[in-house]
């Protein structure tokens, strides 16, 4: 009895398509991509909106997935002394609205201007690109993008993401 009820969770397991598999992984605390991008709803919108890239051919997404080109983040100290990766959202007045990408999810901070200076980042990267994500995971997050901005339910081949 135990062996069958094992056998049917394994394949209950195995059963989730791929933009099931997809956006389980988006949306995973340690390595997804969730904690700074929102799709359907869901998620944090700090980094760049997905929608557009999600229409493109899985090669083109997984490009930037491992970009870590970072030139919107900037080493952000204060006058108190913290120093983190920050991603400038605006202003509010004479105070800067700054996303703190140490934490995860990003933590908004709202600093007065005159207490902030900014450098260049030498430090942060682009998290998929720091997770080093398996060519496997990594097509179902392309296939997730890919339905979630334009409803595309066609299978991306890991060989197509490497």
């Amino acid at each position: 009895m135990i062996w069958t009820v094992l056998l049917l969770f394994a394949q209950a397991a195995s059963s989730q398509t791929q933009i099931e598999r997809g956006e389980a992984l988006f949306f995973n605390q340690e390595k997804g991509c969730g904690g700074c991008h929102a799709l359907k709803g869901k998620g944090t919108a700090v980094g760049p909106d997905l929608k557009a890239i999600g229409r493109l051919a899985p090669a083109a997404i997984a490009m930037a997935v491992h970009s870590s080109v970072t030139q919107y983040v900037e080493m952000v100290k204060t006058k108190e002394g913290d120093s983190f990766p920050g991603y400038t959202a605006g202003k509010e007045g004479d105070k800067l609205v700054i996303f703190d990408l140490s934490k995860n999810p990003p933590e908004k901070k709202v600093l007065a201007a005159a207490d902030v200076t900014k450098s260049g980042n030498d430090k942060w990267q682009h998290p998929p690109a720091k997770a080093k994500i398996d060519a496997k995971d990594l097509a179902d997050i392309v296939a997730y993008i890919r339905f979630a901005a334009s409803g595309s339910r066609t299978a991306v081949d890991p060989a197509d993401v490497q």
